[in-house]
């Protein structure tokens, strides 16, 4: 008889990771050795620059002037309640990137389409209770004469909503595109029409349109609305003189007892006038700064007293 070979059975794998200091946790580590030294100096140190940096932020914020260099024209809201979770979910984000989907099975409901059938365009609630009074203002060069100021319609708009997260449908007119769609229930205009005076700020990529959609976290807000253009007698900013607003009244704030105003402002390195933020680091290192010498009353009483049992 012949004996048939058989092959050694092969070792299994070993699990274990390589012998390397990287896999073996064999690296150099450095650790902070606290004390109490350095922990109450950064106590200190962070402290001391929150209040400096809150000081600055609040002088600033107040040096804000009312008129002269870039004007920036704001409207405020008043007990408008933009955090509400269905009143931000209620949109369609891919209508607003200028693509062909069915908005029935988007969030947008009840304002996604009429009871005919026809999808609104654009669709949801954010975009149907959409700021649109019509703003002038006036200079009056004497008592009996006025022009009107000229203000910037675009470019108050962030760069990446403008360029990123908005795009009109692709056709060879916008008229056509929107064509089988309606205006929300609120708008007078649809929105192939938002810009009578620039065809390239209309649709879903107008600078008031977008604006609004970014929807504001507090109940009282403001929302850039226009831009001093900068020419002729307007170059150094708004001179001195007597002004007059024309406004035409679209968007009522009564049934939610509200308010809405307008604003003229500069910005500063900081930004607007705003004394949120100055206020916020104030506050934080004025609490920092009490932490500190409160740890370091303590630190020094318990010092004091390891010391006489030691004697």
């Amino acid at each position: 008889m012949t004996s048939k070979s058989r092959k050694d059975p092969q070792p299994p794998a070993s699990r274990c990771p390589d012998n390397s200091a990287f896999r073996q946790q064999k690296l150099s580590a450095w650790q902070p050795k606290l004390t109490p030294a350095s922990v109450l100096s950064g106590f200190i140190l962070i402290g001391v620059f929150c209040l400096t940096m809150g000081v600055c932020l609040i002088l600033s914020a107040k040096s804000v002037k009312e008129v002269q260099g870039d004007v920036f024209m704001y409207y405020g809201l008043q007990n408008f309640y933009q955090n509400h979770r269905r009143y931000v979910m209620s949109r369609s984000n891919a209508q607003l990137l200028g693509r062909n989907t069915d908005i029935r099975n988007s969030k947008c409901a009840p304002f996604s389409t009429y009871r005919n059938g026809t999808p609104m365009a654009p669709c949801g609630a954010i975009a149907n209770s959409m700021f649109n009074d019509t703003i002038s203002l006036f200079y009056y060069t004497n008592l009996s004469t006025a022009i009107q100021v000229p203000l910037l319609k675009t470019g108050n708009s962030w760069w990446t909503d403008k360029y990123v997260k908005f795009r009109n449908p692709t056709s060879h007119n916008l008229t056509s595109a929107f064509a089988g769609t309606a205006r929300p229930p609120y708008w007078q205009k649809p929105a192939y029409l938002l810009d009578e005076e620039n065809e390239r700020n209309n649709g879903y990529i107008n600078d008031d349109f977008i604006v609004w959609m970014r929807v504001s976290a507090f109940h009282t807000f403001r929302n850039l609305h226009r831009r001093l253009s900068r020419t002729k007698q307007f170059v150094d900013g708004l001179p001195a003189g007597n002004y007059t607003f024309r406004i035409f009244y679209n968007f009522p704030v009564s049934r939610f007892k509200g308010k809405k105003y307008l604003i003229l402002s500069t910005v500063v390195w900081c930004g607007g006038s705003s004394l949120f933020l100055g206020i916020a680091y104030t506050v934080s290192g004025a609490v920092v700064m009490l932490a500190g010498f409160i740890i370091t009353a303590i630190h020094l009483k318990l010092k004091k007293r390891k010391t006489y049992f030691q004697r």
